[in-house]
């Protein structure tokens, strides 16, 4: 019997365990230090609410799935059905081939060939590995057509909680700019953190704060990192979320709406743009072809550290 998601890709390091699918290519399942770190989903099912999967060519919402790109107008399938809007790309539900695999590795490769709405190549090449600093994934899109296309990425893992629910954990967002969006989920607007219930750049509890909002303008450290720290401060253990320079939002959302997820865990998503970004051209990039692109995003699995 075939797993919904396909078939099942286990990597190990030490007393860590993730699972990478076939289908998507997206991440099932990681476990670290006797615990889940993401709030994953069963073998018996399909992803929901977005978990664990890959967000290319663009993540998020493109409004009404129109577009233009290079003087020429498409129109993409309308997945997202209650909000008429394309939503999280077109490789989620795809499969995905095992191109590399090794005890704490794995390599998964998939080909977008054109399309109606986005008649453009790409290849595509995800990179799973455990270490003992947790897990890294590095993102790499090719532009194997013969003109450029437009391009972002994203992922969707939601932290796990071992609280009841995320409103007692610490929280911790480097952003300094919040993007406002409107009742579809598309940006209108951006606003400073500060002296707003966005404002996380220094711990606090999440406390009733609702959140579906893209962050960006991000902190970064000395190695060009920006780290999301979730903690639980009733126990002291925590988990960090890290993007390298490629990724300039972040979006944070409690899962409000989804009974599935709904603030049981935090969804932490690196994207390299915002939403609607296909539209309005803001931080999207243009592959030329034979031009690549790799992005870095990582999770680290023990105690956050200090800011």
């Amino acid at each position: 019997m075939t797993a919904p998601s396909g078939q099942q890709i286990e990597i190990v390091h030490g007393d860590q365990l993730a699972v990478v699918v076939e289908v998507g290519g997206g991440l099932r399942e990681y476990a670290a230090n006797g615990g889940a770190v993401l709030d994953g989903y069963g073998a018996d099912e399909m992803s929901s609410s977005g978990r664990g999967q890959v967000l290319i060519p663009w993540p998020n919402r493109i409004q009404d799935g129109r577009y233009n790109f290079d003087g020429q107008d498409h129109q993409l399938p309308l997945d997202d059905v209650e909000e008429q809007d394309a939503i999280h790309g077109l490789v989620r539900w795809a499969g995905w081939v095992v191109a590399e695999r090794g005890e704490d590795r794995v390599v998964m490769d998939h080909v977008l060939h054109p399309r109606p709405g986005y008649p453009f190549a790409l290849a595509l090449s995800v990179e799973y590995r455990l270490s003992d600093q947790g897990l890294r994934v590095r993102t790499t899109a090719t532009n194997s057509g013969t003109r450029p296309c437009p391009y972002g990425s994203g992922n969707h893992p939601y932290l796990a909680s071992s609280a009841p629910s995320v409103d007692s954990l610490t929280l911790r967002v480097p952003g300094r700019t919040v993007l406002r969006s409107d009742e579809r989920g598309i940006p209108v607007d951006s606003f400073p953190v500060e002296g707003t219930e966005y404002d996380f750049r220094e711990p606090r509890p999440i406390g009733a704060t609702l959140l579906d909002h893209a962050f960006t303008d991000l902190e970064r450290s000395e190695n060009g990192r920006a780290s999301v720290e979730l903690r639980n401060p009733d126990r002291g253990d925590g988990v960090t979320l890290w993007v390298d320079e490629t990724y300039p939002y972040l979006m944070l959302f409690t899962g409000d709406p989804l009974p599935d997820v709904s603030r049981r865990s935090l969804a932490v998503e690196p994207m390299t743009c915002p939403p609607n970004a296909f539209r309005t051209g803001e931080d999207l990039i243009q592959l030329e072809p034979g031009q690549a692109f790799t992005s870095c995003w990582g999770i680290d699995p023990g105690a956050p550290a200090a800011p």
